[in-house]
Parts: C-alpha cells; structure tokens; sequence
C-alpha cells in the first residue's frame, strides 16, 4: 500500500507496478577528499541564436513582464534559483563573426550585422559586452566570453581583454569608463576561437594550434584578473584533434580544453534528426543509447590529456552538450527552437552523472542552450514562460556543486530493446561542506523499478530525503497553457535499512537523496 501511494504521487501510473523489480547493490565510497565536483560543470550557454538573447533573456521595452532594462527577471530569477556557475557567450558559431566593438556605447549608434549563421536575421547589436555583464552580475555567475578567432584579429581580442580588465589611462579604458563602467570587469574566462575544426575556420589541428598560440600570447593577465585561457577543442570523438593539441600548446598557454557532443536521436547529421516530442520507446531508446556515448568519448579524451598532462592541470570542458532534435513544426529552421520532454530530463541527469564521475578532468560543461534554444532550460511564448524538466534537473543536481566527489560501484541492471541493450541505471555521489551526502539516480528503464541495496562504509548518517522527476510517459513535456505537467515531488522511496540505505527506484525517472 505504501509503495503504490508513492508510484502515485510521483505521478507513475499503476501498471508499472506489473513489471519485476530488479536489485542493485551499490556502494558508495568514501574517495579523496580533494577531488571536487567543479559547480562549473552545471554551467549555461547564451548564444545569439533564435530566441535566446533577443526575445529570451533581453526583450522588447514594451513587452509587459518584469524586467530590468530589457533584461527579462523572471528568467532571471529562475536561473539564480539553480545557482548557475558561468554563462558562456556570444557562441558559438555567432562568436567567430561577432565584432565586441559594434555591441559597445550608445546602443542608437550601434551598428547593425546579419547573423548568418542563424537564420540570416538582423541583429542590432543592442544586447552587447555591457549588457551580458550586467546580465552576468545579476545572476551571479562567471561570464564565459568567446573571442573572435575565426573572422577576428589579435588586436581585437587583445583590445577587448584591455577594455574589461585593465584599469590604466588608456583609450580602451578611457572608452569603458565613458560608457558607464569605471572599475575593471575582470573577466578570466576566454575560449580562444569556438568549433575550429568547422564553424569557427575549418581549421585543421596542427594549424589551428598555431594560430592559438599566436592570439593566446597576445592574451594578457591585467592586475586582479589572471586569465583562463581555453583551446578550442574536438568535435566528438576526435582523438586526433586533442592529441595535437595537448602536444604543440605548451601548458602555461592553456587552462582549459574544450569538447562539443550533441545527442541525436536518429544519430545522424543528415536528414532528420528526429522528433523533439511524440517519439516511440524505440527512439526513446536510441536517443539514450547515443546519449550514453559521452561516457566513452569523455574517457577516451581523457586519456589522451593524461598522457601529455599526468597532474591533470589542464581542465576538460564539455562547453556544449545536450539533445539536438528537429525543430518545432513551422518554426524558423535557423532558430533551434524545440520542446523538451521526460527524455531530455533523464538525458540530463545522465550526462551530468557522467562529468561527476570524471570530475578529475571535466571541470566544466555548458549545456546547449539557456532560453529558447535546442534543450533549453527556459521557453517563453512573449508575456509566458515554463521551466523544462531539463530545468528541474539542473534544480536537483545543484547539491553537487563543489562538492567533494564520493565514487560509486555497482553493475547496473540492462534496458533491453530487441536486440540491444543500454545500462538502466546511471548515478554519481558527492558530500558537500556540512556533511550531507548527495546521490543523483537515474533510471532509464521505462517500465522496471530498480531497488537498491547501499553501502555507504564511513557515512554516518541518521535520516534520508529525497526529489524525484518522472511522470507517465518519457514523451511529457510542459506547455504554456499547462507549465507544472512536469515538475519536481517529494520521494519517499528511500529508507535505512540496518546500517545501509534501501532504495526502490521507479521507472523513468531522476532522484536525487541527501542523507545527514
């Protein structure tokens, strides 16, 4: 009786009580005490791309909803509730054809660019370095700039550094206090070109080290503001692109590596990429199947830092990751705007599980984007907005932030689709600063429960809570006539059993625990 209230209440419909459970056991060790999961590994995207910036975070004058300026406060606040770490901006491919000094000063003398990367639309450069800045101020966060490589020379980077973080009697300072910031941004965090191998040039690898070495010597350290230098890195599986790179860049020259990897669910760049909602368990299934890649993809990068970095100095970030699906039907293609159901929320809490347990080289990720585009964790519709179970995700996992990484063991149960089969259960674990140890679960079996028998030698614990997310189907998703479809409820399916820690995991579905 009491676990058919919970299946209940969680929002999972009575059938699924038919299937066997399945057991799991877990233990979760006490590891080292100066390995931290990086906060920076839960950070955002901001591109000008589709409704991000304009008509997302920065919107009409006239639109009636709370705003500061033009910037949008309830999206705003709903991000500062998930303690968002750092904002990656302006690309992206936008990046590597954006011009900082056009989105600078009166915003009438502005000039005017089309975004051809995106749907050929007319930006007006309104929304420039102060903006995002004041942006990145509100919410708390580290901004993340992306310099012009691509289509940009070494002075203009170099200027811009000059312009935000010097603090001499120079033009560019001179220019900045003029438009109304007389103190130094000290903004550290500089992507040195964005997708290189494409996008960003079509550069290959022994160039592209090159012409990073050439702008990254001109990357100045101004007092108070030491930067992060970071290379533009692999698109997927790339081996060869990191391994040149971590050979022919000297360390002092790099802080971070970057790595993009999408997840399509047809798994395929060409034709179709598949449905964003109304998908069967089969596309279910290969979603997460291809989702599950970046495990192997993280590793294999990681070894090759390894070989060239054994102190592992160098920081690995995933700065784009997420689902990447068809558009919304009659949407602009250019635009990337697409819904965001259950699947996306469990691709999320995978993914995050997998930079969790390689937190000792991925130091940070951005998810792909914020508001408006691919798997968002904000949609607005003019005056309406809702928070994406994608969103709810991010609100559980925040308790990982910083915290001291705990490794798991134990051999997940299979998800079995004819002739394939995936892990059903992924999870990672931390301890935060009081004490309180995190477990993030995820169950991708859509009709299994998975109960879990823990160990957790060294924990001294007395009482467990828990969140979950699921709902009926892995194809529900929020609309704007109904937002709260999917949202996060208490879990009740946790309870200490002797010294150990029983679990009975229902289907589809995301938990995370605290035990203190």
């Amino acid at each position: 009786m009491r676990y058919t209230h919970l299946l209940l209440a969680a929002g999972i419909s009575l059938p699924a009580l038919s299937a066997s459970a399945q057991t799991v056991q877990m233990t979760v060790q006490p590891g080292d005490p100066k390995l931290i999961v990086s906060k920076h590994i839960q950070g955002q995207f901001a591109e000008h791309l589709g409704r991000n910036i304009y008509g997302g975070f920065w919107v009409d004058k006239d639109l009636n909803v709370p705003k500061k300026g033009r910037i949008r406060m309830d999206i705003v606040e709903a991000l500062q509730k998930i303690h968002v770490p750092n904002l990656r901006w302006p690309g992206g491919c936008f990046a590597d054809t954006y011009h900082w000094h056009d989105g600078v000063g009166p915003t009438a003398q502005r000039p005017k660019m089309l975004n051809l990367w995106w749907g050929n639309t007319l930006e007006d450069n309104s929304f420039g370095t102060h903006e995002f800045l004041e942006l990145c101020d509100m919410l708390g966060t580290e901004p993340y700039l992306a310099a012009n490589v691509g289509s940009g020379t070494v002075e203009e980077m170099s200027n811009w550094m000059e312009y935000l973080n010097s603090n001499e009697d120079t033009p560019m300072v001179q220019e900045r206090k003029k438009n109304g910031h007389a103190e130094p941004y000290k903004v550290s965090w500089w992507g040195i070109g964005n997708e290189s191998w494409g996008c960003g040039g079509n550069m290959t690898p022994d160039y592209y080290t090159d012409v990073y070495k050439r702008y990254a010597t001109f990357a100045h350290d101004y007092p108070g503001t030491q930067l992060k230098k970071i290379v533009s890195g692999a698109n997927g599986d790339d081996a060869n692109w990191t391994e040149v790179c971590m050979k022919k860049i000297p360390r002092n020259m790099m802080w971070g590596l970057t790595l993009h990897y999408y997840t399509l669910p047809t798994g395929s760049w060409s034709g179709s990429k598949g449905a964003a909602t109304g998908f069967d368990e089969q596309q279910y299934f290969n979603t997460l199947r291809n989702g599950l890649k970046m495990d192997d993809i993280v590793t294999r990068h990681a070894a090759i830092m390894d070989k060239y970095d054994k102190e592992k100095r160098v920081a690995l970030l995933v700065d784009e990751w997420g689902i990447w699906t068809d558009v919304e039907p009659g949407t602009n293609p250019g635009f990337l705007y697409q819904q965001n159901t259950l699947r996306d929320a469990l691709l999320a809490g995978t993914t995050l599980n997998i930079f969790n347990n390689h937190c000792d080289r991925v130091r940070g990720a951005n998810l792909a984007q914020a508001v408006n585009v691919l798997q968002a964790l904000v949609l607005t519709d003019k005056e309406k907005m809702l928070l994406t179970p994608t969103y709810h995700v991010f609100d559980l996992y925040q308790v990982h932030q910083d915290a001291q990484y705990m490794p798991l063991e134990f051999k997940s149960p299979d998800y079995v689709m004819g002739n394939e089969k995936i892990p059903a259960l992924n999870a990672s674990a931390s301890k935060d600063k009081n004490g309180a140890v995190h477990i993030s679960l995820v169950n991708l079996d859509t009709k299994k429960t998975i109960n879990l028998e823990t160990a957790l030698p060294g924990v001294s614990w007395k009482n467990v809570s828990g969140r979950i997310l699921t709902s009926n189907s892995v194809s529900d998703y929020n609309t704007f006539e109904k937002p709260n479809n999917l949202k996060l409820a208490e879990f009740k399916g946790a309870k200490k059993k002797g010294g150990n820690l029983a679990v009975a995991l229902p289907p589809k579905s995301v938990v995370v625990l605290e035990l203190k």
